[in-house]
């Protein structure tokens, strides 16, 4: 399946649920997926005591990986062109996420026709922990 330029118009949105009470057990697998054993992310005492965070909290790029998913759901396999992100609030075991693609504009760049999305994808509380840009190619 992949997303034609017909079914867009500005301010076109697509949003999903990327994950529903994120555990510690999900995070703990993406640092083994990943090979960031930052302990951070893994070990409550360090993060608590010696990094002074309230826990440990999820990888940015484990957030960026589900907001990808998200967009290649959308879009289709091997479209995307471009997706870059900024993280602006750290993501904690527990939250839910939720992430919006809204369409901009269109443009053909030699002789492909590609879409510009806005990427947000925030918590259960309706904080952005996630901004960015996607480009994909549509049909």
């Amino acid at each position: 399946m992949s997303l034609n330029a017909s079914d867009l118009k500005e301010g076109t949105t697509h949003s999903a649920r990327l994950v529903e009470d994120l555990k510690r057990t999900q995070i703990v697998q993406y640092a083994g997926s990943s090979g960031d054993y930052n302990p951070i992310h893994t070990d409550e005492l360090f993060a608590t005591q010696a990094a002074g965070y309230p826990g440990v909290f999820a990888h940015g790029m484990l957030t960026m990986g589900m907001t990808g998913k998200m967009l290649t759901d959308y879009v289709g396999d091997g479209r995307l062109t471009k997706f870059g992100v900024r993280f602006t609030n750290q993501v904690w075991p527990g939250d839910d996420l939720d992430s919006t693609a809204t369409f901009e504009n269109m443009e053909d760049v030699d002789g492909e026709t590609l879409a510009n999305f806005e990427v947000t994808t925030i918590n259960q509380d309706g904080a952005v922990v996630l901004k960015g840009y996607a480009q994909a190619r549509v049909d």
